[in-house]
């Protein structure tokens, strides 16, 4: 509830024989530093920056977590102490995770404030394992620019590194502290909360009226405020079309959140080509306003060039002119917009329980990658794993009811897509459903009382005065998780337990009275 952009910032400039000047902008923080490049000269001729040689060195025994680049960047975070992984490229996505050896000191590189006046950024250390090299992406088959082309002045995003222990870089805000403030002036209608969702237990499951109609009775049963129609909604049947299925959402007091394909990769799940324009925006998002949409999800972006950059930036504007809510999919990682963009509620960006579709490794790496992901992606903004999910998919999870539970609490999402079939819901005991129904999806306060990435997390999050602690087991082992409650006010505390019972499929729950300590 409470974040401020509160450091120390020095400029050095420099100057070249040409007399060229180059400003190198230094902030530092308690708890990280970060630093841009700036050419202050004015000139309205166009340029093009073609790189930068901005370079992070790790020394040798600094372990690291850090995830494969891909465009999506929905891969895992595997830890190495060598800097060398299985691509060929040895190109790496942000944020970045370090660990420097004998001391309780944390690192984790990423970057903020990208505009249309950047492209994203990723890390190779293909020459040197010990040398992460910034690099721009390179130049699609469709978009044939490499590098950034503007007028000066300039001045790059952030390059951010959060340092301290895991709970400084688990509760930091450097990635919005250091972004553009908010562009809207009214943002009441902007309201995080559950979203119950059709695709992860059917997958065509939003061109059927009647599957649609049993997600918005779920959202109906469960308090939660919306429900997210997914993909190929454009040809519903079986007893209703999309805008019969929103006029049913909203007489049940449903808002309705609406799947389209950005028009720029993958072209064929329909919807398509309704967001490539302004003009075509424009026509679509004022036929949302008139039927009672209360948000879009925008799925299968195409790279980190510039032209995407400005791509997520204009949807962002236009949505919010049309008062819309925005969940990117298929999308580059959080670079500080939720900030200056406050309508963009998630991205994806990141291995969620969707996988569980596709392929069968997250089966067996789900319990590791759920207790990294705290200390690495969803650090630097709300992630859209889609989580809480008890029944099966086409592939298997064999993490507990409990761990299943403990990710609402865990992940933070400004829309937390509730994935699993209407059913597994139904069947909760009742305190899990209880649990469910009013769980927050925003938080006023978040502390990290214990973990390590790949083998354990407990986080603690505030809403209003009530505490909500999420723990979870990233081991194939036992183990009993130790939760220090010295950060709670003085007093007395009714705690409700939810946790593991005689086996992975059931809970146990319990009431205990505390105090603080």
């Amino acid at each position: 509830a409470v974040c401020s952009n509160d450091g120390t910032e020095r400029v050095l400039r420099y100057e070249n024989s040409n007399h060229q000047e180059l400003d190198l902008i230094m902030r530092v923080y308690d708890n990280g530093i970060a630093f841009s490049y700036r050419f202050p000269a004015h000139s309205d001729s166009v340029v093009t920056i073609t790189k930068e040689t901005t370079a992070f060195v790790v020394p040798e025994g600094v372990t690291r977590w850090m995830q494969p680049y891909t465009v999506a960047y929905e891969d895992f975070f595997p830890m190495s102490q060598t800097g060398r992984g299985n691509q060929k490229e040895q190109e790496w996505g942000l944020p970045a995770l370090l660990k420097f050896p004998d001391r309780m000191l944390y690192a984790l590189i990423s970057e903020a404030n990208v505009s249309e006046r950047h492209c994203a950024t990723r890390l190779c250390n293909l020459a040197d394992a010990n040398v992460y090299q910034v690099m721009y992406p390179p130049a699609r088959k469709t978009f044939n620019q490499t590098g950034v082309v503007t007028t000066l002045p300039w001045t790059s995003q952030w390059h951010t590194i959060q340092l301290g222990t895991l709970g400084d870089i688990v509760a930091s805000t450097l990635i919005t502290d250091v972004s553009a403030p908010s562009m809207l002036k009214h943002t009441e209608w902007i309201q995080p909360g559950s979203v119950s969702w059709i695709y992860w237990a059917n997958n065509h499951g939003s061109k059927d009226y009647r599957t649609v109609v049993d997600y918005v009775d779920l959202a109906v049963e469960m308090h939660w405020p919306y429900v997210l129609i997914d993909w190929e909604w454009d040809v519903m049947t079986n007893g209703g079309t999309i805008t019969d299925a929103v006029k049913y959402a909203r007489s049940k007091g449903i808002k309705v959140m609406m799947w389209y394909n950005s028009g720029v990769s993958w072209l064929d799940p329909t919807p398509v080509d309704r967001m490539l324009t302004h003009e075509k925006r424009v026509r679509e998002f004022a036929w949302l306003d008139s039927i009672g949409v209360s948000g879009i999800k925008v799925d299968f972006f195409a790279g980190d060039q510039q032209d995407m950059m400005k791509f997520y930036l204009d949807i962002l504007k236009d949505a919010a002119e049309s008062r819309l809510m925005v969940n990117f999919h298929g999308a580059t990682v959080p670079r500080g917009w939720a900030r200056t963009w406050p309508n963009l509620m998630t991205m994806e960006a990141v291995y969620g329980a969707e996988w569980y579709n596709n392929r069968p490794d997250l089966t067996h790496k789900a319990a590791a990658h759920n207790t990294t992901l705290p200390f690495t992606r969803n650090v630097i903004g709300s992630m859209d794993y889609t989580p809480v999910t008890f029944s099966n998919s086409q592939h298997p999870h064999i993490t507990s009811y409990g761990h299943e539970l403990a990710l609402s609490v865990v992940f933070e999402s400004g829309l937390q897509h509730f994935a699993d079939r209407p059913s597994a819901y139904r069947a909760l005991p009742g305190e899990a459903k209880e649990f469910l129904k009013t769980v927050p999806v925003s938080w006023d306060d978040t502390k990290l009382l214990d973990g390590y990435p790949g083998e354990k997390v407990v986080i603690a999050r505030r809403k209003g005065s009530q505490w909500y602690i999420g723990g979870l087991n990233g081991k194939d082992e036992a183990q009993t998780l130790d939760v220090d409650l010295a950060f709670l006010d003085k007093g007395r505390f009714s705690m409700q337990v939810m946790k593991d019972g005689a086996d992975s499929t059931s809970f146990a729950f319990e009431t205990k009275q505390i105090k603080a300590g």
